[in-house]
């Protein structure tokens, strides 16, 4: 089987990529580097250019699947210019990639693209399922909209489509993880607000296993790519902290201080989306981490 990786390069991408190899799945990816194209017989970069429209397609011969990852990242202060990057990244690239499978008369079987948990309502009594209707009214929620309607232009191409709403993913070197235990390790860890907002994470090992499972089954429809347990964000820090075996002696940080420092990206760190994973276990898929725990035991804990 040969798959086309859209973001293969970044942090969900990689682990992709070294899932698919392990399964003996050639990768075709796209890139906007061209110091960044491979070559080797089972991963193969291919360059692109969204801004100008440019891209090469002989990227789509040979391939069943698209997993499109692509998308500036959000944690990066919220200008007006960069909320247009944000959007942009996710709507034009989605909409390049099926003018050329138009154009030069590509099959491709299934797209498995990436979305987000963001498009939930903030609620700290809410328990989100896929079918919920109501779309958080902030950026985030506008733009993860967007995005899904723009991956959806793939169902008249006769594409099978499936969409991952990803949520908090921990990860040992890239992500949030990093930048939330940094001031735990120097003692100065802290709750944001009251700590009660609820944060739906995943092991990014378990996250590239529902992209690898949703493309195996050849499945459709929406999917949460989040563990079983939520906690609240209290919880996240003082397991982390507990973990790290340091104290948690600071007053929590309150809301008004880090959008000083953040301007409206904030939310990110107070918005509350507690999110079920159970349709994706319905359809036979088993977490390795489904507890915070033994995954922060997995990426904090030092060999």
């Amino acid at each position: 089987m040969r798959v086309l990786i859209t973001g293969a390069t970044g942090l969900i991408g990689q682990e992709i990529v070294k899932q698919c190899h392990a399964q003996d799945i050639t990768v075709h990816y796209l890139t906007t580097s061209k110091s960044k194209l491979s070559k080797e017989a089972n991963y193969k970069g291919f360059y692109w250019n969204p801004n100008t429209n440019e891209i090469d397609h002989t990227c789509f011969e040979g391939v069943y699947a698209i997993i499109n990852l692509v998308g500036a990242s959000i944690s990066k202060r919220w200008t007006d210019s960069y909320k247009k990057e944000i959007l942009k990244s996710r709507t034009k690239t989605t909409q390049l990639l099926q003018d050329t499978i138009i154009k030069h008369n590509y099959k491709i079987d299934h797209v498995v693209s990436a979305s987000a948990i963001g498009i939930y309502p903030t609620s700290l009594t809410n328990y989100y399922e896929e079918n919920a209707t109501q779309v958080s009214d902030t950026f985030l929620g506008d733009v993860v909209e967007q995005w899904e309607k723009a991956v959806d232009g793939f169902k008249p191409l006769g594409c099978k489509v499936a969409k991952v709403r990803i949520g908090l993913v921990l990860a040992k070197d890239g992500g949030a993880l990093p930048e939330i235990v940094k001031p735990i390790k120097f003692g100065a860890g802290a709750a944001f607000g009251d700590g009660k907002q609820w944060q739906s994470w995943i092991h990014i090992q378990d996250l590239a296993g529902i992209f690898m499972h949703i493309l195996r089954y050849e499945l459709e429809g929406i999917y949460n790519g989040v563990a079983p347990n939520a906690v609240p964000n209290k919880e996240l820090t003082k397991v982390a902290a507990s973990v790290l075996q340091r104290p948690l002696i600071l007053p929590n940080i309150p809301k008004f201080a880090m959008k000083l420092v953040l301007g409206e990206m904030h939310i990110l760190l107070f918005e509350s989306q507690r999110v079920s994973s159970q349709k994706i276990e319905n359809k036979g898929f088993n977490f390795t981490y489904a507890n915070l725990r033994p995954a922060l035991e997995d990426l904090l804990i030092e060999e």
